[in-house]
């Protein structure tokens, strides 16, 4: 009996200290695993939310961009149709302003001879005899076209004048035009370039996330294995509480081995008292 409760608690000492060991082992890589997977998780957060920032950045310059080239391509509309009618224009001022300079030249050099041969005939007329004035005609002749050079005049100056200002307002459109498509240019290389970055930022976000999914979900793996094991461990080591039908049955069992036990005991006692008495017959014959 004695044999059977030393080995007894040997066996529960080496069980203990295993158990011990195990638990200990376990728990820790638990923990280990837990914090990997904790670290997984905020690593990918991070990442998974700087790229749905990024991506939505990016969308918004590519609307940007979408609109700066609708604005170029209407302002570009309006430049080639301001300058085909700036074209137009000044054909037909430049033709008017040539032909009335035309007409200018021919009337002048029309009214500037005949006043001169009008003039030279009174004066040799005059030497040579006393005549009264010349016709009323010629005075009404040289008005008229005098007048009519004075109006040619007007309509020059409005021409060269119209011209003027057509030239004038086609250079400031298309030097706003100009400085207006180099800084969309530039613009638009800027923002192009964001893209560029942003996109190329987010995907290497989005890989590094597949990467980090694939780790945790190995991780995972790994410690649902553990808790398997830890919950086995635990079933082996951690004693539950006993129902009334185990506690029952462990103190009849006890019971029993306590009886047994003493019946042992008395039996042994019995044997030796048996053979004192034996001893003692024998001695007592012997004296006789």
């Amino acid at each position: 009996m004695i044999d059977k409760l030393e080995k007894e608690a040997e066996a529960e000492a080496t069980e203990k200290a295993y158990c011990d060991e195990q638990m200990a082992k376990t728990e820790a890589k638990k923990a280990e695993l837990d914090d990997t997977i904790a670290q997984l998780t905020s690593k990918i957060d991070t990442a998974a939310a700087r790229s749905a920032s990024l991506k939505e950045e990016v969308t918004v310059l590519q609307q940007e961009l979408a609109a700066l080239a609708a604005r170029q391509q209407e302002m570009d509309t309006i430049r080639q149709e301001e300058n085909a009618d700036f074209t137009v224009a000044k054909a037909e001022l430049s033709k008017g302003l040539t032909g009335v300079r035309k007409a200018l030249d021919v009337l002048r050099t029309y009214y500037g001879s005949a006043a001169a041969m009008i003039q030279e005939d009174d004066s040799k007329f005059n030497s040579f005899m006393q005549q009264p004035a010349p016709p009323e005609s010629h005075g009404k002749a040289s008005g008229a076209g005098g007048s009519i050079i004075n109006i040619l005049e007007v309509c020059e100056s409005d021409f060269a004048t119209n011209l003027a200002k057509e030239e004038t307002e086609e250079a400031d459109s298309a030097e706003d035009y100009e400085k207006t498509t180099q800084e969309n240019k530039i613009t638009k290389a800027t923002k192009d370039q964001d893209v560029t970055y942003k996109t190329k930022e987010f995907t290497s976000l989005d890989k590094q996330i597949t990467e980090l999914s694939s780790d945790k979900e190995t991780t995972g793996t790994e410690l649902a294995a553990v808790l398997e094991y830890y919950a086995q461990i635990k079933k082996r080591c951690v004693a539950e509480p006993e129902s009334y039908e185990q506690r029952k049955a462990r103190r009849e069992a006890e019971i029993e081995g306590l009886k047994e036990a003493l019946s042992i005991l008395e039996n042994e006692a019995a044997f030796v008292q048996s053979k004192r008495k034996g001893r003692k017959s024998r001695h007592f014959m012997a004296g006789l």
